[in-house]
């Protein structure tokens, strides 16, 4: 009961701020006079004025995308400019060396695809410069591109026989300016005070309270007698040779706080260190534990409410009732995907019920945040993968099959179950599009959404949107599992081997950068072929998107009619579910049926 009173507790919280700041963000994006805008105001127009930026220019859908592609490339080019060179510029206090090229051009994709994939340790590969001004600049971007093409897109829906679908710079501007800044400045400072560290001084070394020991190899010695004054290692009454004695630990210290807030709310969810949220230093509270699981889904849960707001400001009648049955449809399949994992890790495994040496009524707590309780750990699990945020405060790889299918899953679905800030909605309403088709066969009449026809332009659009993702995923971890080299980097082997690789390239393909923590993908294939789906599926969905809402906008709009498909009522909510996972079915259930479904099988002993 406590846990379910957890579960219900964290759902409402976020829920009950959603609405209100999507209300928020809807009138940031429409330019209407909003709580910050006296102080913020001048501040946009001194940006329009020093960068050249006409906000008044209302361009094309080919105008719009090129600037969102032009603005992205130049971001990504810096940021892999910035890691290869990270040697030679300032704020390295630790001396840390450039990275390799392709590590360098898989973490310069994963940030600004706003995936924040990281296949190394954040500690010990990366300096502060990198840190602050390569990847915390990124994550605040790459968030603001997605809703500005959010807003692209809901400017097409809406617009009747329009030539322009808005101006990217000022969508761009508006969003980091009203929303993001705003809310990370005052979670940076409540972080700093509840303990996460916000400095440039660099690593701290502290005496250890008791010295350990290592062998040659530097296998730790739990049960060795030290020491220290004689430099001698013993076990068991022999002298270990070449033993090491450890006495003291660092402390890695970066600017945390302010990457910490933007990585949760921007759904990016790259951390300053390997152990990402399960560090006391990014999460060291039960306060700042709440914080960033609510950031995880709290702006990609608002805009639904945005967009029915911003819709029925443009006309649409029952706009509001569209966003709402969005929202519904994306919150049931969250809803379903957080009890079955909370179900699955509850009831723990065959083995550890049998052997009678585990406090089983505990759950399968390996790999769980043991601080904060398994209801905050498969929370997260499941927030992190519906958000395609990524950040974790529990290792997904310790989860029973079943409870690590479900992230997985929700990845593989194409970041629609909310999803990324912007691109996750953008994308639900290209299943929406396909929903509205499939819907108007069924009754022999032309789809309509919002009032304007679905024609095959838009069609081509919405399925290239819908399948971008299981495309990248299945291509990319089909090729990775025919090489031989690709073994050597799993944790295991077998179904769950299998379920490291699935994953891998499941977190790529689904923009989300979470992995199952017992794969090793610091090679140069697999940072280039992972790299190469993080782009695929990040600018593919995106372009389409756009060229939607150029074709939509210049659409007429028509008379709603007694054969008009609703597109609000819970006929049409469960429509759409039933589309989205029949995809994702058909897509995945084979690749699933290899891993987490086969090992699920081998531990209840069916194999």
């Amino acid at each position: 009961m406590n846990a379910v009173l957890q579960y219900v507790l964290y759902v409402g919280i976020l829920v009950a701020i959603s609405v209100p700041l999507g209300i928020y963000m809807s009138k940031v994006m429409d330019g209407e006079t909003c709580i910050v805008s006296r102080v913020l105001g001048p501040v946009e127009r001194g940006i329009y004025k020093l960068l050249r930026i006409d906000p008044n220019e209302n361009m094309s859908w080919k105008k719009y995308l090129a600037a969102a592609l032009f603005f992205n490339l130049f971001g990504f080019v810096l940021l892999l400019l910035i890691l290869l060179c990270q040697g030679v510029l300032p704020w390295n206090p630790q001396g840390l060396p450039g990275l390799s090229w392709h590590l360098a051009f898989n973490t310069a994709a994963s940030f600004t695809t706003n995936t924040n994939w990281q296949a190394y340790s954040g500690e010990v590969t990366l300096s502060n410069f990198s840190q602050a001004i390569g990847l915390t600049v990124q994550n605040f971007v790459s968030a603001a591109s997605g809703i500005a093409v959010l807003w692209c897109l809901i400017r097409g829906l809406t617009g009747i026989k329009k030539y322009g679908v808005g101006n990217f710079w000022q969508d761009l501007v508006r969003c980091t300016l009203y929303i993001l800044l705003p809310i990370c400045l005052v979670s940076t400072l409540v972080f700093t005070q509840q303990g996460v560290p916000q400095t440039l001084s660099g690593n701290r070394y502290v005496d250890l309270v008791e010295p350990i020991a290592a062998d040659a190899e530097g296998n730790y010695l739990p049960d060795a007698e030290i020491d220290v004054g004689t430099g001698t290692v013993t076990v068991d009454g022999e002298t270990v040779e070449d033993a090491k004695i450890v006495t003291k630990q660092v402390l890695p210290l970066y600017p945390q706080a302010s990457q910490v807030s933007m990585k949760q709310l921007g759904t990016n969810g790259g951390g300053v260190l390997g152990n990402n949220s399960a560090h006391p230093y990014e999460n060291p509270t039960i306060l700042t534990n709440l914080i960033e699981m609510v950031f995880l889904l709290v702006i990609a849960v608002g805009l639904c409410f945005s967009f029915g707001r911003s819709i029925a400001k443009r006309g649409i009648s029952g706009g509001k009732k569209e966003g709402f049955a969005i929202f519904m449809a994306m919150f049931l399949l969250m809803a379903v995907a957080l009890w079955i994992v909370a179900v699955q890790e509850q009831n723990a495994t065959p083995v550890l019920a049998h052997n009678g040496l585990v406090d089983t009524t505990l759950g399968n707590m390996e790999g769980k945040e043991t601080r904060f309780g398994m209801a905050a750990s498969n929370t997260w699990a499941v927030w992190t993968t519906c958000a395609s945020n990524g950040s974790v405060n529990s290792m997904h790889d310790s989860y029973t099959p079943l409870g690590g299918l479900i992230p997985m899953l929700l990845m593989m679905l194409g970041e629609v179950v909310f999803g990324g800030v912007g691109c996750g909605l953008y994308g639900m309403i290209g299943f929406v599009i396909l929903t509205v088709f499939i819907a108007g066969l069924m009754v022999g009449r032309t789809p309509e959404y919002l009032g304007k026809k679905i024609e095959p332009r838009e069609m081509r659009m919405a399925v290239l949107l819908c399948l971008a993702t299981p495309i990248a995923i299945l291509v990319g971890s089909g090729i990775a599992t025919l090489l031989p080299g690709t073994a050597d980097s799993l944790n295991n082997p077998g179904a769950h081997g299998l379920s490291e690789v699935l994953y891998a390239y499941s977190s790529a393909g689904g923009n989300n950068g979470s992995a199952f923590a017992g794969f090793n993908a610091n090679t140069p294939f697999l940072n280039t072929s992972i790299g190469l789906v993080m782009l695929f599926v990040r600018f593919v969905p995106m372009t389409a998107t756009v060229v939607i809402a150029g074709s939509m906008a210049a659409k007429k709009r028509v008379a709603e009619s007694a054969g008009t498909l609703s597109t609000s009522n819970a006929m049409f909510v469960f429509l759409l579910i039933l589309i989205v996972l029949i995809i994702g079915a058909l897509s995945f259930f084979p690749a699933l049926s290899l891993g987490p479904i086969a090992e699920f099988t081998q531990m209840l002993g069916l194999h």
